[in-house]
């Protein structure tokens, strides 16, 4: 690999014709190369040729390497392909493969055995072969250029590194390996720019695939990659992956192929640029916007302009205030698709919800909570994520029971595990949190809180009417507090009045604008604060934002980090798991079954927080939806 860096390294800065290198390094045989293949940096491209890198595999493997391309197109962006003895037709320009590479690594079962200059001795074994052709016409630094951001020096001569990640690419037809990314530290402040600049460039392509913390690939430490050369992060940077079509190299070493040949990293080969494949190609609804979801572990998410425009409405539909509190002077820009982000991200979600209002009353919950809860798991079951729910346990019964009956009704596809908290010390909250109380194995890594009692400053919990339910409730809060100082774990709270588990974060304005606000005001933050004029509608806007996210080419694409088949397929079950007005009226007509009063008035009816569900929340269930499934 050494020399590998010697003979192209020298050569990073420019476009070099490979003819100028054929007279002082290569064998008489290929002198008469066309002068359309040439060794060159891939920042400095120009005319009507662009970079691509090359495998070659023995005939029998060519179908299944051929499938593992196309299920894994963002690491390996396949051209096309073609027997060695032949050119390719849209590649007219490619010379004989044999002779179009300065240099070539030769594999066997795995192992590379040896860096050839020319693959002429190979002519019989290459009769059985089959080349790959894998595009490399994104440049990064030609991305950096355009966003002003000036080039780094590398630590070393050669290219700039390449690291292999935990995770997996797609196994497909018996190809295996991990993804191969490269990095390059962009100041925070422009990282929005960069993306701009990414996507007007390279499309969908030219996307990276993680920003923020390189653990989170399983990368340490970034100082050494595992190809190439180290790119320095300084302070107020932060490490922006792309996927590689180093991920090739590792396909190779995988498959074990008795014999195998590869461009060397850092090495690629011209082929005229018109090959470029229309669907990587820069679409105004593929804009990207990025946004940071999380300080400890650094992590930033990004969507479609587009589809952070649809959540954004939503945010504002279920801002209407009919109870006339003031929430709107609660409102933070943009919380809903920051919670809908991380929670995007999040492999296991713990719910929690229930308001023991009416105390004098049995049970003495509310209508307002349990709805948007469930409705909320619902879609988190539809994406394959576990969702469980942490209540009372004076109330375990209660919403064990509305859980079997919303499975009955369709509302629920299966039953969600219910969950009891009893507290007491800051180590229980972390063992329940954590497996073995160990802070590196989070159970969850986001907990949502709809319409759940929150405790004040006083330590005390506090209706709308300033009376104290605080022997109604378990310590939630303290699971929520804990997860503040455990990485890996966000959170969401979702209120209507200030006094809910979560609105913490917006406890100065609750106190300043809220009716008892300085008495009932939650002092418990989460990370994420979604403001409802009822909070069921934040529940239901949370379950509209998945859909829209993983509906988004840009944010699924990020989501899978560009390996394994797009989730297309999963739409049609997404649509079914969304809040419908008919699923709703069903957990309602559950909750009142189960002697579940409205919050405003007390009665046992269709109504939550006093209005009434046809007319007020059948219509706000609606508007969502239809908002939700407009095509973007």
């Amino acid at each position: 690999m050494e020399n590998t860096q010697v003979l192209c390294g020298s050569f990073w800065d420019g476009m070099v014709p490979f003819s100028l290198l054929l007279r002082s390094c290569l064998p008489s045989a290929i002198r008469s190369l066309p002068k359309a293949a040439h060794i060159r940096n891939i920042s400095s491209m120009t005319g009507g040729l662009q970079p691509a890198s090359v495998v070659v595999l023995p005939r029998s493997l060519a179908p299944a390497f051929e499938s593992f391309c196309q299920g894994n197109h963002g690491p390996l962006p396949l051209l096309g392909q073609s027997e060695p003895e032949k050119t390719f037709p849209q590649l007219s320009a490619v010379p004989d493969i044999r002779t179009i590479c300065p240099q070539f690594q030769k594999y066997e079962f795995g192992t590379c055995t040896g860096i050839l200059t020319s693959l002429e001795e190979y002519s019989e074994q290459l009769k059985d072969m089959v080349t790959f052709i894998m595009d490399c016409s994104f440049s990064i630094e030609e991305a950096l250029e355009q966003a002003g951001i000036p080039r780094r020096d590398l630590t070393g001569s050669g290219h700039a590194g390449a690291y292999k990640t935990a995770v997996p690419c797609a196994t497909i037809a018996g190809f295996c390996c991990p993804l191969v990314v490269t990095m390059r530290p962009v100041p925070k402040d422009k990282l929005e720019r960069l993306l701009l600049a990414t996507h007007s460039l390279g499309g969908q392509q030219g996307q990276p695939i993680h920003i923020g913390d390189p653990e989170l690939l399983g990368i340490k430490p970034l100082s050494k990659p595992d190809y190439g050369s180290y790119v320095e992060c300084r302070p107020g940077d932060v490490p922006v992956f792309w996927p590689s079509h180093l991920t090739s190299l590792e396909a190779v070493i995988g498959c074990k192929a008795p014999l195998a040949f590869a461009s060397p990293p850092g090495c690629t080969v011209m082929i005229p640029r018109d090959t470029v494949s229309p669907a990587s190609r820069p679409t105004p609804q593929m804009v990207p916007e990025v946004h940071a979801i999380s300080k400890d572990p650094l992590h930033y998410s990004i969507v479609s302009a587009p589809a952070a425009q649809k959540i954004r409405e939503l945010e504002s539909t279920i801002a209407t205030d009919p109870g006339n509190r003031g929430i709107g002077h609660l409102l933070l820009k943009d919380e809903l698709l920051l919670a809908a982000l991380s929670l995007s991200h999040a492999h296991s979600v713990l719910v929690t919800t229930g308001f023991p209002t009416h105390f004098s009353h049995e049970p003495p919950e509310e209508t307002d909570g349990p709805p948007g809860a469930i409705a909320l798991a619902a879609f988190l079951q539809a994406l394959g994520k576990e969702a469980a729910m942490v209540v009372d346990r004076r109330a375990l019964n209660l919403h064990t029971k509305i859980v079997e009956d919303a499975v009955k009704q369709g509302v629920l596809k299966t039953p969600i595990p219910i969950l009891t908290y009893r507290g007491g010390s800051v180590e229980d909250a972390r063992a329940f949190l954590c497996k073995d109380g160990d802070p590196k194995s989070p159970r969850f890594d986001h907990l949502v809180a709809v319409e759940r009692a929150g405790r004040a400053a006083d330590g005390n919990y506090y209706n709308a009417r300033k009376v104290n339910i605080k022997h109604l409730v378990d310590p939630i809060d303290d699971i929520f507090l804990a997860a503040q100082k455990i990485p890996g774990i966000s959170s969401t709270g979702v209120g209507d009045g200030g006094n809910e588990l979560g609105m913490g974060r917006v406890k100065e304005a609750v106190k300043k604008h809220i009716r008892n606000g300085d008495v009932i005001a939650c002092d418990v933050e989460a990370d994420f604060a979604v403001i409802a004029g009822v909070s069921n509608w934040g529940g239901y806007a949370l379950a509209c934002a998945l859909y829209i996210l993983n509906s988004c080419p840009v944010h699924e694409r990020y989501l899978r980090r560009a390996t394994g088949p797009s989730g297309e397929a999963g739409e049609q079950s997404w649509i079914q798991a969304l809040p419908s007005v008919a699923k709703e009226e069903k957990m309602l007509g559950i909750l009142v079954q189960n002697q579940v009063r409205s919050g405003v008035s007390g009665i046992v009816g269709m109504e939550v927080d006093g209005l009434p569900f046809h007319g007020v929340h059948a219509e706000m269930i609606q508007k969502l939806v239809d908002v939700t499934t407009v095509p973007m």
